[in-house]
């Protein structure tokens, strides 16, 4: 048998309760035995290197293992994220496997380096030592630079004059509260529980939206669109103009019916509360990179300080984080247009005195791309980052 995987959340109205619940209540059809269990789906047998697969035992739902795994029930469309073959969150089933988090592979740390050979007459070098390291970490297996949520669940800082095609002109809540009295003079439906209006504000999964465009404006029923909420314009740390306007990935919305000027829309995603207004792209899937780590850059062999002068530099981080530090999502002033593609890595360097050679603090990977901008993580520090330190390709 299937567990119900979706917690009902006390306060909805009666009418949304039951409508949720009927929909809930049917199961998917043509089950097939995999292995030695039945299920709707068609579970992988293979996963990605660190990942921690779990197998479904009965009574198991998403919300429960988030709590138990992610510390917070409501973080369940993150375990659902991971485990796409899933069709319907509401139904997992016994003997599935779910993939509950991607573990970064330690990096094996090169303790023996074997000298490069030596020119009788002329002592060792460190390039010839740094070029062994480098052989040596070639040989390792990649390993993902960063998860789905870094890239899908962050934002992206676009140009100013960038206008996104679609938006979420309403949702199926702005129709379900009674109709008491009529309308009052302002226009508002009165009744005696006072002014009728938007009984939710913050949308999230399987919430109904309405969208503007339609079949007219390129929809299809079965497209998927980036909700995206516009916020405030970033300034360059260096120079204070303005690099573009920053956007935060809300979730994604699924088409499910279209008309000639709008959609109809499901939210099948959701990274934080998705409001009415919100703006829409199409989804683009987007791998996580994968690469071999390499040794950081040694303190004593650091970068030198005229070559950084017009480097790539951090301007950005989530939430508007000020210290920065290891696993870190943060945002540089280069993107595809400068050749910075995902899967670089850079080093992270802030800048010493006058007459000093820069320090060294770390490394970050660049996870996604737009024109002139870029998404990062931040894979170790040494010390604290901030916006304006610079950046050397590795």
């Amino acid at each position: 048998m299937a567990a119900r995987s979706c917690a009902v959340l006390a306060g909805l109205v009666l009418v949304l309760g039951a409508t949720a619940a009927a929909a809930d209540d049917r199961p998917p059809k043509d089950l097939h035995l995999v292995g030695d269990h039945w299920t709707p789906w068609n579970p992988p047998t293979e996963f990605p290197e660190g990942a921690r697969v779990y197998t479904i035992v009965r009574g198991d739902t998403l919300w429960d293992l988030a709590a138990k795994n992610l510390g917070n029930p409501y973080l369940w469309p993150q375990i659902w994220e991971k485990n796409q073959y899933i069709l319907d969150a509401h139904w997992i089933y016994p003997g599935d496997p779910l993939v509950l988090a991607i573990e970064a592979v330690p990096v094996e740390q090169v303790t023996e380096v074997e000298p490069a050979p030596v020119v009788e007459g002329e002592a060792p070098t460190d390039q010839g030592m740094r070029n062994v390291q480098s052989a040596a970490s070639a040989a390792r297996p990649p390993q993902q630079l960063g998860t789905e949520d870094d890239i899908y669940c962050s934002g992206f800082v676009s140009d100013l004059e960038e206008t996104l095609p679609y938006h979420i002109t309403g949702s199926e809540y702005q129709v379900l509260s009674p109709t008491l009295y009529g309308e009052g003079s302002s226009g508002h439906l009165q009744g005696v529980y006072g002014t009728v209006d938007t009984v939710k504000y913050n949308l999230s999964l399987g919430d109904v939206v309405y969208l503007d465009g339609g079949r007219a404006g390129g929809l299809a029923p079965g497209m998927v669109l980036t909700a995206v909420l516009p916020a405030e314009v970033v300034l360059h740390p260096l120079t204070n103009q303005p690099i573009g306007r920053m956007h935060h990935y809300q979730g994604r919305v699924r088409v499910i019916a279209v008309q000639d000027q709008t959609a109809i829309g499901e939210i099948v995603q959701a990274c934080a509360p998705i409001l009415v207004g919100a703006s829409l792209r199409v989804f683009e899937p987007e791998p996580v990179p994968l690469a071999r780590r390499t040794p950081a850059r040694p303190i004593n062999d650091p970068a030198d300080a005229a070559s950084l002068v017009s480097a790539p530099v951090i301007v950005t981080a989530d939430d508007g984080v000020i210290s920065l530090g290891a696993d870190h999502v943060v945002y540089i002033d280069r993107g595809a247009a400068d050749d910075v593609t995902p899967g670089d890595i850079f080093t992270i360097y802030r800048m010493n005195r006058e007459g000093f050679p820069p320090l060294p603090i770390g490394e970050l990977a660049v996870l996604s791309v737009q024109p002139h901008t870029a998404v990062a993580k931040i894979l170790d520090s040494s010390a604290t980052i901030y916006r304006g330190d610079r950046l050397e390709r590795k």
